[in-house]
């Protein structure tokens, strides 16, 4: 009874309190939640994560901005903050002391060279690489953009002009790169461009290219539609049918392979065309395709209920195929394997990375390749490279620095954006490169042949190395 006349004696506020305390919280949730997600010193307004919200100009520098911040030294930071304020010989003495620490710096070594031009004449090179999304990527083919840079103004320049280099960090998303893209266009002193990594960026920034009639010159894009897409799309790796075919003969006359797994990734249109590419090879050769299914940027990716079902199929080999920044996925692969199917890769797969991840579980992996250091001993630029960069370098750094060669032979006949299109797609063009003889097919593809890589182990860091398959 108590109870009972306590609630008759309690009052209930009017219901117009009920709404206000409502309003009140709600109103004070969301300013709560956006104080937390952009804080004072925040100069973000939109998701950072997002490559595509970036500016375009926010991502391009001629070393006035770093964009690879990974082992930045404070000589570098002061030399970008010198040359920003056109203190250039201040600029020259802090690159050259950051590169005393940090040789391997391919950002830092661009940037030096750009300084000493200062503001003066000179011709524009842009390149577009990954930073973002894969570093090692990005300043492998840095290194060859910044190897060819450094030789070509050591020795005077094109015709007593030096070559300057812009970077730009395209994070391999389409649409970022279209922007930059279209900001290389505007600037009409950009006279090529070395990029971009991924085919489907690259096929999404050639038509702006074409459009402005401004060579673009991709190091690393093998994806078959990137062939003939325009008079100012050239590449220095070949098209991804060659890729196809090697590892198709391998597997079905080399290694007599009987049932192929293909595990690819469906979100990359190089990884796509390459296993149309090797599909058809297999079969026309005999051989037989695996039929379950398997895709690196599947939700429901797993390894370990993968192989089994590959077995199970009557497969004996496993072809890997993934995008550039799908690298983990594929090392988890080849750990669910264990042994059981012949392993083969694309040359997506011929990173540090592979190595680092992969260990014992890659071990006599099959990849294709264009290039590696140990094929030419006449060539000196392996050499150069390991002095240059106090290390080995691999097959990005040598069609990147292919790709500079390229455009600098065209620009010494005639350095306009239309006058080295004429040129390098001449039928008798062709330069001596880091990877041979470097000349182009009407298509723009390199007219070359891919080879093959085995790994194995070696006194290297990782314990394993890429080695020239006998």
């Amino acid at each position: 009874m108590a109870n009972s006349k306590a609630n008759k004696n309690f009052s209930s506020p009017p219901p117009i309190v009920f709404i206000l305390l409502f309003l009140s919280l709600g109103i004070g949730g969301y300013w709560w939640s956006q104080k937390a997600s952009n804080p004072p010193n925040s100069s973000v307004s939109s998701n950072p994560q997002s490559p595509s919200a970036q500016s375009s100009q926010n991502v391009i520098s001629i070393g006035d901005k770093i964009l690879i911040s990974d082992k930045l030294t404070p000589e570098k930071q002061a030399g970008v903050d010198a040359l920003a304020k056109g203190n250039w010989n201040e600029a020259i003495a802090k690159f050259q002391a950051s590169l005393q620490q940090n040789p391997n710096d391919p950002e830092a070594l661009i940037y030096l060279n750009n300084a000493k031009i200062g503001d003066g004449n000179t011709l524009k090179i842009a390149v577009s690489i990954p930073i973002g999304s894969n570093l090692d990527v990005a300043q492998e083919i840095l290194r060859g953009v910044a190897q060819a840079q450094d030789e070509v103004n050591r020795s005077g320049g094109i015709n007593g002009i030096p070559i300057k280099v812009a970077i730009a960090d395209d994070r391999n998303d389409a649409n970022l790169a279209s922007q930059i893209a279209t900001e290389f266009a505007k600037d009409d002193k950009i006279l090529a461009v070395v990029g971009h990594n991924a085919s489907n960026v690259s096929l999404a920034a050639a038509p702006i290219y074409q459009q402005n009639n401004l060579v673009a010159i991709s190091p690393t894009s093998n994806a078959v539609n990137l062939s003939g897409i325009g008079s100012y799309i050239f590449r220095t790796v070949p098209n991804i049918r060659n890729e196809a075919l090697v590892l198709a003969e391998y597997a079905t006359k080399a290694k007599n392979l009987s049932t192929i797994a293909i595990c690819y990734d469906s979100s990359s249109v190089s990884s796509q065309s390459l296993k149309a590419e090797f599909t058809d090879r297999v079969v026309s050769n005999g051989g037989r395709i695996a039929k379950t299914p398997c895709d690196f940027a599947a939700i429901d990716f797993s390894p370990d209920r993968i192989i089994p079902k590959f077995i199970a199929e009557g497969a004996d080999g496993l072809l890997l195929l993934p995008n550039i920044d799908k690298i983990n996925a594929a090392t988890d692969m080849a750990r669910a394997n264990q042994g059981k199917l012949s392993l083969m890769g694309s040359s997506a797969m011929n990173t540090h990375k592979t190595l680092q991840l992969g260990q014992k579980d890659v071990n006599g992996m099959v990849i294709n390749s264009i290039w590696h250091p140990d094929t030419d001993s006449a060539n000196p630029f392996a050499k150069n490279a390991q002095k240059l960069w106090s290390g080995i370098v691999n097959w990005r750094t040598a069609t990147s620095y292919d790709a500079m060669q390229a455009i600098i032979a065209g620009l010494k006949q005639n350095p306009t954006r239309s006058g080295l299109q004429q040129v390098i797609s001449q039928q008798g063009f062709s330069v001596n490169g880091a990877t041979g003889v470097v000349k182009f097919l009407p298509s723009g593809d390199r007219s070359d042949t891919n080879m093959l890589l085995k790994i194995q182990p070696s006194k290297s860091s990782t314990g394993y190395d890429f080695a020239p398959m006998q």
